[in-house]
């Protein structure tokens, strides 16, 4: 017994060096922050701080541990500390999370900080989205100022995204940098990039056919998905609807040794209870079915250069119509309805050279399969795209250079006049070289010039050569002004961007062999912090443009209201505009991000100027937050309200409204996080319950004789007034400009494993 107390009184100094407490006070800039989390990650242990910013952790043995901490709207805290035998006490002071200090690559191909790159370029993190938690990205972006989701189609609901006033067809959409989202894919492709994985979305509004070439006329969109290395190890996101809505994400991320980190994503929707609540025996919401799988590898190279590649299976069945469709009627002419089942693939890879120069291939390639019908009509269609580009960057003396090649492959196959006499018979088939450069001039401390331009062959339209300059003024370290000119062009196929062109009685008409579209482009831009000594923050984003398109190509829906004409504008077609966007973040917890955009959209032929269809005069979307710390509760506020915007009719006798109204979709949600790891959200979508059918006699005309039956037509082909047609209309469901669907609970969880 003597012996034991000996060795226990021996061994208790040693054991007191060994196992330690350790105190963490975590502030801001005004002082201490309550219940922020303090996690030691290697010991998976952790608390929340008290109401003096104090959290105490017990038995931490003693040498090198990973402390971790972070609290909502500033941005994390990582370090390694030595845990000893004295002084083992740690103040950590956070930065508030601000937008405008995150590194970008939309901009410049490079990563830069927002604040120094002279391309303004806008960012939304994962947790701007959670605050209306959405199934797909499509969704999200109704929350981005001067970005707006159209839905194209009153039956099928398929969209796309305009930016700044600009149909879809002039967004480029990206993922990881590369141009995966194109033609088929930009309007079915949007839907299935698993939440999980995001990391951010980098918006750029304005040309940048110089850096990524045909497309990226009106704006791009970058999604960002996560290294692999720093993602969570597991993460769990599922919400479900009381209109019958359940969306699933799963996230998990794997370590082979010395190998590779690999990070897998898989994103599950479901949507299968028919609703007409406006009575026209037409689905409100389309039913969709949609499975998606991302797996991203990231390799370790014992140079610690980078290699990664990822890889994405999406596969969707949506199908809208009248009330009393089933699969049987596909493709016939009895019941009417849209079925669309779509099977995608995309590999995405980045390989930086083992040389000593920074040298960088990236490349992508995308396998687009379409099987649909709008009710009697069939559209079978395939798309490939293979796209490769090697970059080297280097820094001489004031400049830093950027020189690149790239080529781009293009198939695309489709049952229609587009390729052939209306079977899979004449491909689409061209291969589109390109080279550019870049140049980005240090002219002083405060003054950066960036000067660039690409060179493209397409040998259906020949050369075609695209500049850009940029100036940024860096006023104060608190102040940028930048002054962006640019151009743009972009090759078009209509019947993978119209969906007008598809669907409905309306006769396609294409006048002449479509050039390509060209546009120049000027942006003022101005970005301002201010951070107070109560420790808030506010910054500012201000930008004021102009653009100018020629060889523009719009559908012409007045002309004749059986028929949708396309052709080159012989004429001008310009958008211009004002928009602001505000961040502000409290101390007590309030943070708001809020925007505002005003624009003018014409287009002029023949001495006469009008308004396109579909684009607003004025949008503002707002996203509050407020979280009460002591009831570990975040409460967020979201919305958008858009102007009005003329619509398509069919005719002077249509009875519908030439314009849309203001109109507004609201939503507010409740995340609590009291438990460890999980997150519980819920909430009401569209509080206010609009639909576009309010003031309305219909939205779909036609909607009882979808197939033209008892429509009698005159010796042109136009509909003519009858007692039963009263308004001489055919069966047209392309007037749409929101979302049918109306007010719905929702109820979620997450789990998230560091």
């Amino acid at each position: 017994m003597k012996r034991a107390f000996g060795l226990f009184f021996t061994l208790l100094p040693l054991l007191a060096v060994w196992c330690q407490e350790i105190k963490v006070q975590v502030k801001d800039g005004a002082g201490p922050l309550p219940y922020a989390n303090v996690y030691i990650k290697d010991l998976r242990k952790g608390a929340a701080t008290d109401e003096n910013g104090w959290a105490v952790l017990t038995n931490i043995p003693s040498g090198e541990h990973e402390l971790q901490v972070s609290f909502t709207g500033y941005f994390p805290f990582r370090e390694v500390i030595t845990v000893g035998a004295s002084n083992n006490s740690y103040e950590i002071e956070l930065k508030p999370a601000a937008n405008l200090d995150e590194v970008v690559v939309s901009g410049t191909l490079k990563p830069v900080n927002r604040m120094e790159t002279p391309v303004p370029v806008e960012v939304y993190n994962p947790t701007y989205f959670k605050k209306n938690p959405t199934a797909n990205i499509f969704e999200a972006l109704q929350i981005v100022n001067g970005v707006r989701p159209q839905i194209n189609c009153n039956v099928c609901n398929t969209g796309d995204v305009h930016i700044n006033g600009l149909e879809g067809p002039y967004t480029m959409v990206l993922i990881d940098g590369m141009p995966l989202v194109s033609g088929l894919s930009t309007v079915y492709g949007l839907s299935g990039i698993p939440n999980s994985l995001i990391e951010r979305v980098e918006v750029v509004k304005g040309p940048a056919s110089s850096i990524y070439g045909s497309e990226a006329v009106g704006g791009l969109i970058n999604v960002i998905t996560k290294d692999a290395e720093f993602a969570n190890t597991f993460s769990f996101d599922s919400f479900y609807t009381d209109w019958g809505e359940l969306n699933l994400d799963l996230g998990y991320k794997a370590s082979l040794g010395k190998t590779a980190d690999v990070l897998t994503g898989v994103n599950y929707f479901n949507y299968d209870q028919p609703i007409d609540n406006n009575g026209d025996n037409f689905t409100d919401l389309t039913l969709q079915h949609r499975v998606s799988v991302f797996q991203k590898w990231n390799f370790k190279r014992p140079s610690g250069k980078a290699f990664s590649m990822a890889g994405r299976f999406f596969y969707e069945d949506r199908w809208g119509g009248e009330m009393q469709w089933t699969p049987e009627f596909r493709g016939g002419d009895e019941i009417y309805g849209e079925s669309i089942y779509t099977r995608r693939f995309e590999l995405i890879g980045r390989y930086e050279l083992p040389l000593q120069e920074h040298m960088v291939l990236s490349f992508s390639y995308t396998d687009h399969d379409q099987n649909s019908v709008y009710g009697d009509t069939p559209y079978i269609a395939n798309q490939r795209i293979g796209f490769s580009q090697l970059t080297w960057d280097r820094n001489i003396g004031a400049h830093d250079l950027l020189l690149g090649a790239a080529l781009r492959y293009n198939f695309y196959n489709d049952n229609t006049t587009a390729t052939g006499n209306g079977v899979l018979d004449e491909p689409d088939e061209v291969i589109i070289p390109g080279i550019f450069i870049q140049d980005e001039i240090s002219l002083s401390d405060d003054w950066t010039w960036l000067l660039g331009g690409r060179f493209d062959y397409d040998k259906r339209h020949g050369a075609i050569y695209t500049p850009r300059t940029a100036l940024k003024w860096a006023i104060s370290d608190f102040d940028i002004l930048r002054l962006n000119a640019g151009t743009g062009f972009r090759v078009v196929n209509i019947f993978t961007e119209e969906h007008a062109s598809l669907t409905g009685a309306r006769e396609v008409v294409i006048t002449e062999s479509l050039k390509p579209e060209q546009s120049w482009n000027v942006n003022l831009n101005y970005l301002k912090k201010i951070y107070t000594s109560g420790g808030h923050f506010i910054g500012l984003d201000m930008s004021a443009w102009y653009t100018r398109f020629s060889n523009l190509i719009l559908p012409d829906y007045d002309t004749d209201p059986n028929q949708i004409i396309y052709d080159n504008l012989d004429g001008r077609a310009v958008t211009t505009g004002v928009s602001l966007n505000a961040e502000v973040a409290l101390r007590n917890g309030l943070k708001v991000i809020a925007g505002a955009s005003v624009m003018d959209v014409s287009q002029t032929e023949n001495g006469e100027t009008v308004r396109p269809v579909l684009t607003e005069r004025y949008s503002g979307t707002w996203g509050v937050t407020y979280e009460i710390r002591p009831w570990q509760m975040t409460i967020d506020y979201t919305g958008n309200v858009y102007g009005p915007m003329r619509l398509p009719l069919l005719g002077d006798l249509d009875p519908r409204s030439p314009e849309s109204p203001l109109y507004s979709l609201q939503n507010i949600q409740f995340t609590y996080k009291g438990f460890k790891d999980f997150e519980l959200y819920g909430g009401v979508k569209n509080l206010l319950n609009w639909t576009p059918d309010r003031g309305n006699p219909f939205l779909i005309a036609r909607a009882n004789d979808p197939f033209d039956r008892e429509v009698t037509f005159d010796n042109q082909g136009n509909a003519v007034a009858t007692p039963n047609n009263p308004y001489a209309l055919t069966f047209d469901p392309s007037y749409v400009f929101a979302p049918n669907q109306g007010i719905r609970a929702f109820f979620g969880l997450r789990y998230r494993l560091d």
